[in-house]
């Protein structure tokens, strides 16, 4: 079984940085696309950042230019480095990831980590 474990989180002034880390770890085959979702109150789960074990990107409207998305594979662990932080990026980001095995498929989520920015 795969556990995504969230890290970076925390408390940030408007137009501040921080950096998201996300590992995966258990009995892993081959993790293909990594990815970052957020859900602020009141409003459903939304796509961040995703990217390819072939490095392939791609990125919300609303965070396009601001944040970058990378990844680790020899350490199974994505990353999204988020500059120029705005009020409405505060929601609890989620880390995603798809396994492939050899006779599977398997999605897995992590608990989130909390991004606040605030002044």
């Amino acid at each position: 079984q795969v556990q995504l474990v969230e890290s970076g989180g925390g408390l940030v002034q408007p137009g501040g940085s921080l950096r998201l880390s996300c590992a995966a770890s258990g009995s892993i085959f081959s993790i293909n696309a990594m990815g970052w979702y957020r859900q602020a109150p009141g409003k459903q789960r939304e796509l961040v950042a995703t990217i390819t074990s072939g490095g392939s990107t791609n990125y919300a409207d609303s965070v396009k230019g601001r944040f970058t998305i990378s990844r680790d594979n020899a350490k199974n662990t994505v990353y999204l480095q988020m500059n120029s932080l705005k009020p409405e990026d505060t929601a609890v980001y989620y880390c995603n990831a798809d396994e492939v095995g050899v006779y599977y498929y398997r999605n897995y989520w992590g608990q989130g980590t909390q991004v606040t920015v605030s002044s």
